[in-house]
């Protein structure tokens, strides 16, 4: 039976005094490719909050990757995010260097010392998304689709068991959209798990998988119906 990588119980997240999720229960076993669906201000964006510990939760319990989030510690957070790779809609590159150097600013920032193995890393994970010509080239020297495949392949540097993807699609066009979704499910076929927030109802349907719809401060399963 797979073993869960994330799991929550009766959980509520509030901005402030506000509600924004209630009685949360979720459970991603190893290897699923989850959606989460909802309009803007739903809480799709503050439950990947949470689930990579920028916002806190003050009811239910909830674990992921094997770290109680309840009793989380700020020394806690980098470890934790050692182990989850994150993706950003607005990709998150460091414009003033190139897409190696965005790289070993992330491996050294998580512990890396050894420059061939960080070498051998950054290739492996550059070739993965089709980008390892692209090493010396700086940011605005790429398309969009292009730092989507960059900012996946930086997501993969600490081989994490969990990726979560917040609106990794929101800033491209169609085309490009279903090139990165391409890629992500490739990745997830390989075994990553991935959770990926969106509101782009045409890639759900492209590419069916389990569905979670955030909507007056619940989340529930929804059924998609297939093209």
């Amino acid at each position: 039976m797979s073993q869960a990588v994330l799991s929550l119980k009766n959980v509520s997240i509030y901005q402030e005094d506000r509600v924004i999720l209630s009685n949360i229960n979720l459970e991603v076993n190893h290897g699923e490719f989850l959606y989460i669906i909802g309009k803007t201000g739903s809480g799709k964006s503050s439950l990947m909050k949470t689930l990579y510990a920028d916002m806190p939760f003050s009811e239910g319990e909830g674990s992921i990757v094997d770290f109680d989030l309840s009793k989380l510690k700020e020394n806690d957070i980098p470890f934790l995010r050692r182990k989850i790779g994150i993706v950003f809609q607005d990709f998150k590159l460091l414009p003033d260097r190139s897409i190696k150097d965005n790289m070993l600013f992330v491996l050294k920032a998580t512990g890396w010392t050894d420059k061939n193995e960080m070498d051998r890393k950054i290739d492996e994970v550059l070739d993965k998304v089709g980008m390892k010509t692209y090493a010396l080239k700086m940011p605005h020297q790429i398309s969009g689709g292009e730092q989507q495949r960059v900012a996946i392949a930086r997501a993969l540097l600490n081989d994490p068991e969990l990726i979560l993807a917040d609106e990794p699609t929101g800033n491209l066009d169609p085309q490009t959209s279903s090139e990165v979704m391409e890629l992500l499910r490739n990745i997830n076929a390989n075994g990553k798990t991935i959770i990926m927030a969106t509101h782009d109802y045409a890639l759900l349907m492209k590419y069916p998988s389990k569905t979670l719809k955030c909507e007056d401060t619940k989340i529930f399963e929804v059924v998609q119906r297939t093209v």
